[in-house]
């Protein structure tokens, strides 16, 4: 998504910085951004267990869209013609008509519309098709990152940036009855029960990565439908904390953040000595069923992961 989408059209400079997770002082630019709705099975577990998902480009989360503040977001999306259900499209970064920009389009159908990223921060983005819960238990969530014009004392570069999304699985998607009642069987971080917790699942073969002292900030959007996360890294304490992951909403030494359903945070997180932190919701029902994310620190750690394309670990 990064290099097909989020950096067409930007000139050298300007791709150099996306693809860095830089905030420069560049001037404003148009990004243009496509996403289409595909119905297609996707991976639940560590075992390979599918269900049929509604997705955005047929990933659960979607990809990550990345600007920088000030810039105009030119997005398209597309209902792929073979789909059984009309999808849109509800960026939390805008200020439009919902009406109009955020109304649902059929299968074979195509809607463009444009807004200005005037607020720094992290953003979630999904479907907002009727019913909106079925479309978000299903599936059809993403973030968008809208990077400061620069970074500051109080918003520091990072040295790694991590993507997580909390989500809530449902044993039958095509039960409404069953998610308007919050019935889920597992709450998730990017689609997967457990996926980077080798510690409590054996199938898990992945974890996040950092080396002892380096700043690792952590994009996350709570997609609900739901449920609220008590955002925690055990054996560790946020560094910084942002609510909406606005720089100017800057916390210190917070051992846990709450956010709530629809609503986002960007968290630093630093470990001054080697082993590991999990990443849960310390509603413990909730992480116990899956929602849990191990990263782990060492002067080992693969120089790739938590940069560039690597900051949501698929």
């Amino acid at each position: 998504m990064r290099w097909n989408q989020s950096l067409k059209g930007m000139g050298i400079a300007a791709c150099a910085a996306a693809v860095l997770g830089l905030a420069s002082g560049a001037e404003a630019k148009t990004v243009q951004v496509s996403l289409t709705a595909k119905e297609v099975p996707t991976v639940i577990d560590n075992k390979g267990t599918t269900q049929l998902s509604w997705t955005f480009n047929g990933t659960v989360p979607g990809p990550v869209v990345r600007v920088t503040e000030g810039d105009t977001v030119e997005f398209t999306l597309t209902n792929e013609k073979s789909n059984k259900n009309s999808h849109s499209i509800d960026f939390h970064a805008a200020r439009v008509n919902v009406l109009d920009e955020f109304a649902p389009i059929k299968p074979g159908e195509t809607k463009k519309f444009s807004f200005p990223a005037t607020k720094p921060g992290v953003f979630y983005y999904h479907c907002g098709a009727s019913n909106m819960a079925q479309h978000i238990a299903r599936g059809m969530f993403g973030v968008i990152i809208v990077d400061p014009k620069k970074f500051s004392k109080d918003y520091p570069k990072p040295d790694r940036e991590y993507v997580l999304i909390q989500s809530e699985l449902y044993s039958n998607v095509d039960d409404v009855d069953l998610i308007m009642s919050g019935k889920w069987s597992n709450v998730v971080f990017n689609g997967t029960v457990l996926k980077y917790d080798p510690v409590h699942d054996p199938n898990a073969t992945k974890t996040l990565v950092a080396k002892p002292g380096e700043l690792v900030r952590v994009f996350f959007v709570n997609a609900g439908p739901h449920e609220f996360s008590a955002f925690h890294p055990i054996a560790g304490i946020w560094e910084r904390a942002y609510p909406s992951g606005n720089p100017a909403n800057v916390m210190w030494g917070m051992q846990t953040l709450v956010v709530g359903p629809g609503d986002a945070a960007t968290l630093d997180l630093i470990s001054p000595v080697p082993g590991g932190n999990a990443i849960v919701t310390h509603s413990l029902k909730a992480a116990l069923t899956g929602a849990i994310a191990v990263i782990v620190f060492s002067d080992e750690a693969d120089e790739s992961m938590g940069r560039g394309d690597n900051i949501l670990v698929r």
